[in-house]
């Protein structure tokens, strides 16, 4: 039976503001990429999340990402991969303190945004993300691009790692992720989604943009919780996956 893993970007609110359907999302969920603080979130979101998490038997990852509030850490910085460094391990050690004080345990790390897809390319920052994690808590897993300069720092600096694909995002011919400023990049209709999904599963394989095919292996798929339908997407695909006898299950236990 193949096995796949769902997750999503969680706790991307802010103050009384809310990003997304997260309380309905999580039962449909195996992994949340839970925000610490620097492009999204905050101590009382960070905690309601996790608690909701909890509740959910999601596993529960970090997702740091660049000290962007207001561009939602989706602007390129020209940060120097020690300042990387430091953001992810004070991001890690944020959301760490919140998931013991709630009596769970972190288990992965996921970069977000501009972050996620500079380290995707460039392996100096690629490295200065897997020493954050390898320094902070070398038991948990780096979640990044398939086939990407993330996969293999982590696997340098002696990490676990697990590839990750999108559901919901185009790719370029590369196999990195079209950017956002580009038409077609988020790919929000229902059954496209269920079809690009299911086809990396069980073909390993998806469509660039441009028509060429990719070969990609993925342990787990993302729906961003922003994308416009997220909710339906998810549900959808989740219930496909269940009719197909794909077992969904999470990466890091």
């Amino acid at each position: 039976m193949q096995t796949i893993d769902l997750n999503a970007d969680l706790g991307e609110g802010f103050g009384h503001y809310r990003v997304g359907a997260d309380a309905a999302l999580l039962p449909l969920l195996t992994s949340a990429n839970i925000a610490c603080g620097f492009h999204a979130g905050d101590p009382m979101t960070m905690r309601e999340t996790v608690a909701a998490a909890v509740r959910s038997g999601v596993a529960i990852g970090a997702h740091p990402g660049y000290p962007d509030l207001l561009g939602f850490g989706r602007r390129e910085l020209d940060a120097t991969a020690a300042e990387v460094t430091a953001y992810v391990i004070y991001q890690i050690g944020a959301l760490d303190a919140v998931c013991r004080a709630g009596g769970t345990r972190l288990r992965y790390v996921k970069p977000h945004g501009a972050l996620y897809n500079r380290a995707a390319i460039d392996r100096p920052i690629a490295d200065a993300i897997a020493d954050a994690i390898r320094r902070t808590d070398p038991t948990l897993v780096l979640l990044g691009l398939a086939g990407s300069e993330m996969i293999a720092a982590g696997r340098a600096a002696g990490l676990r790692t697990a590839a990750e694909a999108f559901a919901d995002r185009a790719y370029a011919r590369d196999g990195t992720l079209v950017p956002r400023s580009r038409p077609g990049a988020v790919v929000d209709d229902v059954e496209r989604v269920v079809a690009r999904a299911l086809r990396m599963v069980t073909s390993h394989t998806v469509t660039a943009i441009d028509g060429t095919d990719l070969a990609i292996e993925a342990d787990s798929l993302c729906v961003h919780g922003d994308t416009p339908g997220a909710l339906a997407l998810v549900a959808a695909l989740r219930a496909r996956l269940d009719l197909d006898g794909v077992a969904v299950a999470p990466f890091a236990r």
